[in-house]
């Protein structure tokens, strides 16, 4: 039986680019650790046609190509996952960034759920709080400490994604209360062309899932064998 206080975190997918696997990974920890209720943690879409800060790849998906094929892609998380909490990231803002970039007013750009097709079930937002616990996409943390930073500024236990190869959980301690701080890693296929700039990183990307269990107590990371 599902149970309600346990959560499954999804890393950040920047679909079309994920691992071939990913999914059915996730799907495993949800079946094993019995998980009701599901959070994505941003970056749910990459983008890479459409960012201001890299070159987008001259022999890659032309920024419409890319969107289309992400939306198939999607039609298979949508069924394996009817209900979702996503935490907007970086990746996601993309084309709204692009937009103002080129000068052109909010009041033209489409709804992020209307571009991707989100189904009803699939509530969008930048942060949730499930069971005390925090949840956002991590977008301005880095290093290796960034779960517990993201904790201890949140004033309560907090999971990010964001950072990929950072797959770990920590807590902190005062007088007052124990928190944790928790990252779950990616989902991403570094293989891929939009992930060049991270092939050469030291640090190599993680994919795996987290699981928040016992009312926002405990919490524990999953990594997939590659």
């Amino acid at each position: 039986m599902l149970r309600d206080d346990h959560i499954l975190i999804l890393g950040d997918t920047h679909l079309p680019f994920e691992h071939k696997d990913y999914l059915d990974f996730c799907l495993e920890i949800k079946d094993r650790v019995k998980c009701k209720k599901v959070v994505m943690i941003g970056d749910l879409v990459d983008n890479h046609a459409l960012s201001l800060k890299f070159n987008a790849d001259p022999d890659g998906r032309s920024p419409k190509d890319e969107i289309e094929e992400a939306k198939l892609h999607l039609r298979d998380w949508y069924k394996a996952f009817p209900e979702v909490f996503l935490c907007l990231g970086n990746h996601d803002r993309r084309v709204d960034l692009k937009g103002k970039h080129v000068g052109l007013p909010e009041c033209v750009f489409r709804p992020f759920r209307e571009i991707w097709e989100l189904p009803k079930g699939w509530k969008d937002a930048y942060s949730w709080e499930i069971d005390k616990v925090r949840y956002i996409h991590g977008t301005g943390y880095s290093g290796d400490n960034a779960h517990i930073k993201a904790a201890v500024n949140s004033r309560q236990s907090c999971v990010i994604g964001h950072i990929h190869h950072l797959c770990a959980t920590g807590y902190t301690a005062s007088d007052k209360d124990c928190l944790f701080g928790m990252a779950v890693g990616t989902g991403i296929d570094v293989k891929k062309y939009a992930f060049v700039y991270e092939r050469f990183f030291p640090r190599k990307p993680i994919v795996g899932v987290g699981v928040v269990t016992d009312k926002g107590s405990c919490c524990q990371v999953f990594k997939m064998s590659l």
